[in-house]
């Protein structure tokens, strides 16, 4: 039922059209065992509350290995450009590997299967080996303590390695996603000044060679001066060109180098990399993350989110050209001294049991993954996941954008069994680590829902004027009011678009996450979609999760992306691609538009129908599983696709929806638009 809004803020704030009130408490036997109960969790809170930098340094002294210890924990005096721990010296790559080898050397730290079907362990004891190596090989190409090394890889171990042997002597890496093009890697070479880039003869996706060194050699041909060295991996062994010279085996590069390097003793506010955005809007933001306040939040939070036990067997299935890679599979597992799963290829091949053969297979117990992932999977149907011994499973997680409650029900039945805990998390890029969650022994859960901001994570929802939004069920800008360790430093060689991105909404009084939310009656957060993604439907704000909640709710919906579209009385309406199970619909899809409309209705209120509906095989998405939703918004509107769509997984669906015709359009119901006015009329 939508809710009547008051006044001026009726144009302003954001309606929450979904209510969802199912709510999932933590079983007894998995609280009992939890790392953090509820008693631990308000005991942070409370810390937290009562001395936000406290309780980070104490965290921070806790937590990592300081070469040399700091005395200030979080300078404010050029904020927006906070520092923390600065006086402070470690090593990354020290913290995630040299911490461990007494105790549990001989322990996996890495899994890897690659897409063929080869597998390989890699002890702690083996993985500090080859980063010492690689390290020991950098060093001898001339990379010394802040300069920066691209990597451009499959996700193989090389990809880890290569990442904490650049830590290792203080070089910073830029690891750009092997789905990327030559123009995108160009970009980012480019503007990082990189003297080194790591890549590989290629990869393997879909069944398919990715060629990485001919992507890589065309980006070098058309510029990057910087680079002086390219190292390049066998893993296809299919043959490329090698330019003498500029270009490196691998194994040759590390050949003869010891097995032992000494680490450089950097400041906690060294870069430790830079990662770039994919640009679809503009020239990439170069995101600039420390080394000890990200490393403190990556670990933590690995931590409290996850449950991570010593036996268990942790599983992101996101790649490191990705935040969540550097995160969750690089760095917060490794500094815990988790075992970790590394997939080189596509969930769905050879076929769609991918995901969880692999689940069985390697005994995976905590499982990371995007919620078009479970959604593309969901589609696939219940025998799939079926097949497999999925027991081992304890605790699911979800990242990337929000997840709709039904596929959240589906991941929990289907996936957990019924008795799998599920975190929901929320962070960016730009946070460096996960800011909201539920933490599994601790939080009750409702499916879509991020619940709320882990300790010593100061988030709130505001209005246009900065303003708390106090009424539950309305939307509004989502904000954090505390800087926290992790958090970006500033955008790589233009810190004032740093300011102005991040800080310049609200005069820099807190940082302005991009995305709308609201909170319910229990203080819970929902995030609605991107601020930009926002709908104005006869002066209703509406966010599009929502209305997309709601058709994947309907039996016959696996997947749905909704965009605006330009309306001359509306201001905007809502149009929705659709993916059905099974087949596309073809034909007179009349009816079934009709019935969608109305599903929507009845799940949301009249307002929130569709008024297009169009059906398609599959949605343009980018290889990490994000909905590129400008491309939908420029279909939809008849523009020109002028964003950068090399990162797309499926290019060619761009074609396929924009050559789809349009569904004959329900006729607009009486008195629909009077009852704007009323919202207990559209109701």
């Amino acid at each position: 039922m939508l809710r009547q809004l008051g006044g001026t803020m009726a144009s302003q704030n954001i309606e929450s059209v979904l209510h969802e009130q199912r709510t999932f408490q933590p079983s007894a036997e998995f609280a009992a065992a939890a790392r953090i109960g509820a008693a631990e969790l308000a005991a942070l809170r409370r810390e937290a509350a009562g001395d936000h930098a406290g309780f980070w340094a104490r965290l921070a002294r806790e937590e990592l290995v300081w070469k040399t210890p700091f005395t200030v924990t979080l300078d404010d005096s050029n904020a927006p450009n906070y520092s923390w721990f600065a006086d402070g010296r470690l090593n990354v790559s020290f913290n995630c590997l040299d911490v461990h080898l007494a105790e549990r050397g001989e322990k996996t730290a890495i899994v890897f299967e690659g897409e063929p079907g080869d597998v390989r362990r890699l002890s702690y004891r083996e993985l500090h080996a080859e980063v010492c190596r690689l390290a020991n090989a950098l060093k001898a190409q001339g990379v010394g303590c802040g300069d920066r090394v691209a990597i451009y890889l499959p996700l193989v171990p090389e990809a880890v390695i290569a990442m904490h042997a650049c830590n290792r002597i203080g070089a910073i890496h830029s690891v750009v996603f092997g789905g990327f093009s030559a123009p995108a890697l160009k970009d980012r070479i480019e503007d990082t000044g990189a003297k080194v880039l790591i890549t590989a003869d290629g990869g393997w996706r879909g069944g398919q060679a990715v060629e990485l060194k001919v992507a890589a050699d065309k980006a070098l041909a058309d510029g990057c001066p910087s680079i002086e060295r390219v190292i390049v991996l066998k893993r296809t062994g299919r043959p490329v060109l090698m330019q003498p010279g500029r270009d490196l085996w691998w194994h040759e590069a590390i050949e003869g180098h010891a097995a032992h390097c000494e680490p450089a003793w950097i400041e906690a506010e060294h870069p430790l990399f830079l990662l770039y955005t994919s640009g679809s809007t503009g020239k990439p933001k170069g995101i600039q993350h420390s080394s000890g306040g990200y490393l403190l939040g990556a670990k933590v939070t690995t931590r409290w989110v996850f449950d991570l036990h010593e036996a268990d067997v942790f599983w992101c299935t996101a790649d490191v050209g990705w935040v969540t890679g550097h995160s969750y599979v690089t760095y917060g597992p490794l500094a815990l001294g988790a075992t970790v799963l590394l997939y080189e290829g596509s969930p769905t091949f050879p076929d769609g049991g991918r995901f969880w053969k692999l689940c069985q297979d390697h005994r995976v117990s905590v499982f990371y993954t995007a919620p078009t992932a479970i959604r593309a999977l969901m589609k696939l149907g219940e025998e799939v996941p079926g097949r497999y011994d999925l027991s081992r499973l304890r605790l699911l997680g979800s990242v990337g954008e929000p997840i709709n409650p039904e596929a959240w029900m589906w991941y929990h039945r289907v996936i957990g069994g019924g008795r799998c805990p599920i975190v929901d998390t929320w962070w960016q890029t730009e946070t460096g680590a996960i800011l909201m969650s539920p933490l599994p022994g601790a939080t009750a859960t409702k499916p879509g829902s991020c619940t709320v901001p882990l300790p010593g994570i100061e988030a709130d929802v505001v209005d246009e004027s900065g303003a708390s939004v106090s009424r539950a069920d309305t939307g509004g800008y989502l904000v954090v009011r505390k800087p926290w360790p992790s958090m970006l430093r500033t955008l790589w060689g233009d810190n004032e678009r740093y300011r102005a991105a991040y800080w310049s909404r609200f005069n820099g009084r807190f940082y302005v996450a991009g995305d709308s939310a609201h909170r319910d009656g229990d203080g819970y957060f929902w995030i609605l979609g991107r601020v930009d993604d926002v709908l104005n439907v006869s002066g209703h704000r509406l966010g599009t999760m929502e209305i997309e909640s709601a058709l994947v709710s309907h039996p016959r919906v696996a997947e749905a992306a909704v965009v605006g579209k330009p309306h001359e009385i509306k201001g905007e309406s809502v149009f929705a691609y659709v993916v059905c199970r099974g087949a596309r619909p073809t034909g007179d899809t009349r009816q079934l538009v009709a019935e969608l409309r109305d599903w929507v209705g009845q799940q949301l209120g009249a307002i929130a129908k569709p008024e297009h509906i169009r059906f398609a095989d599959n949605l343009p998405k980018t290889r990490s599983g994000k909905i590129m939703r400008r491309l939908l918004r420029s279909i939809a509107r008849g523009e020109d696709i002028i964003q950068d769509v090399s990162t797309l997984e499926n290019p060619a669906i761009l074609d396929q929806l924009r050559g789809i015709e349009t569904p004959a359009e329900a006729e607009e119901e009486p008195g629909l638009e009077a009852g704007l006015a009323s919202p207990a009329a559209a109701g």
